[in-house]
């Protein structure tokens, strides 16, 4: 029998042209799959030690269990893996028939938030509904939804993507709608990671970057609204610049994560020997637990996670190259855009280098929606590098 290779008839970073495809290699050679759940088990493993060590003073206080938050970050890991496993056993162009049904039921479960007795309100913001005992962040599996979405949009409309009206312009009008109800609730943070990501896709999908540059310019002035009229986002912006402005109240969570990050040096004060987070640093095994890893692992941790995600992201990406066909292409390409957008935002934060937003580390920070959420993305992932793998095989 003879299998022969199947070649991609488009390329989505450069259209016209040509995808690579992988090619099997003598001995030994970690395929994609091999690469993606490997680097998935590491940073959860990371994430569940460093969850932890940031929250186990806060739990014993709270709860009189120090495991408090352990254990229930445990099982949303075992969840989380499970999704993994299932997901990546589903056929990627199962999604087709699917994606926009998914992305009304996505929109539909972010109004959820808003009906009484149902939606949950926290610290000010209404981002989430009850489920029996859990609670639901409906925007994290949005996420999900809206990259099935735009990669079979992509995939179906490749031709026409350099259009305005009939190309990019329909999928904007629903990212609009998505950002309206992420704006009430109110969650910045992940309308501007659903902008970032329709912007890469259509640009690998080969949308004209004037296009981009417009709308660019016409949602920075719509931005620079909502933050100018919003008093708490404003204050973080000035936060930003100068923290030391207001040190005791939106300067307060970036001076604590500078002062945890720089006291740990190099080499960091050892596991389990940091200070920020005994109820200095807020949020300190959620959005904040890269600066735990700082201050505990010293700046060799913070680098050791930044080459976890820089080598998932590479990967995502060396399987959108390969990938057997454009919804394939497309789907591989939007993970590896949302995991590049929120690992970069959120190390950012921590670091200084972006106004503070609430936005979790994928696969290390403490929560469920965000773990399961991420789980799902990736099995998508894996799904699409086993069909890439499998038609690079050549059997005689």
């Amino acid at each position: 029998m003879i299998r022969t290779q199947v070649e991609p008839s488009f390329e989505p970073f450069e259209p016209g042209a040509r995808a690579a495809v992988a090619t099997p290699s003598p001995g030994f050679a970690p395929g994609n799959e091999t690469w993606l759940w490997l680097l998935v088990l590491l940073l959860a493993g990371v994430g569940t030690i460093m969850v932890y060590s940031a929250s186990s003073v806060i739990a014993l206080r709270r709860f009189n269990d120090s495991y408090f938050f352990l254990k229930k970050q445990a099982v949303v890991v075992a969840v989380g893996i499970v999704l993994l496993g299932l997901f990546s056993r589903i056929p990627y162009r199962f999604y087709e028939r699917l994606a926009k049904l998914g992305l009304i039921l996505a929109i539909a479960s972010m109004a959820l938030v808003w009906m009484p007795y149902f939606g949950i309100e926290l610290n000010g913001a209404r981002r989430w509904f009850r489920l029996g005992s859990m609670q639901v962040q409906p925007s994290e599996y949005a996420k999900i939804a809206w990259i099935i979405y735009l990669g079979v949009y992509c995939a179906r409309k490749r031709e026409r993507i350099r259009e305005f009206s009939k190309g990019i312009l329909p999928p904007l009008i629903l990212l609009g709608v998505m950002a309206l109800l992420l704006l009430i609730q109110p969650d910045f943070g992940t309308t501007v990671i659903l902008a970032a990501v329709t912007m890469l896709v259509l640009l690998a999908a080969g949308a004209r970057w004037s296009h981009f540059l417009l709308l660019t310019l016409l949602v920075g002035a719509l931005f620079y609204l909502v933050v100018y009229r919003s008093p708490y986002r404003w204050a973080r912006i000035i936060a930003f610049w100068d923290p030391w402005v207001s040190p005791l109240s939106s300067g307060y969570q970036l001076i604590q994560s500078w002062i945890a990050v720089g006291s740990g040096g190099l080499a960091g004060k050892g596991l389990g020997g940091g200070h920020q987070k005994l109820f200095y640093l807020p949020e300190p095994f959620t959005d904040f637990i890269l600066a735990v890893i700082g201050e505990e692992l010293g700046w060799l941790g913070i680098v050791a996670v930044a080459c976890l995600f820089a080598g998932l992201i590479l990967v995502a990406i060396r399987v959108a190259r390969g990938a057997p066909d454009a919804l394939g292409s497309y789907l591989a390409f939007g993970v590896a855009a949302l995991f590049f957008i929120e690992s970069f935002m959120n190390m950012g934060v921590v670091l200084g280098l972006l106004p503070t937003k609430g936005l979790a580390l994928p696969l290390v920070s403490y929560g469920g929606s965000s773990f399961t959420a991420s789980c799902m993305a990736l099995g998508i992932l894996i799904n699409v590098a086993r069909g890439t793998e499998q038609v690079a095989e050549i059997d005689v």
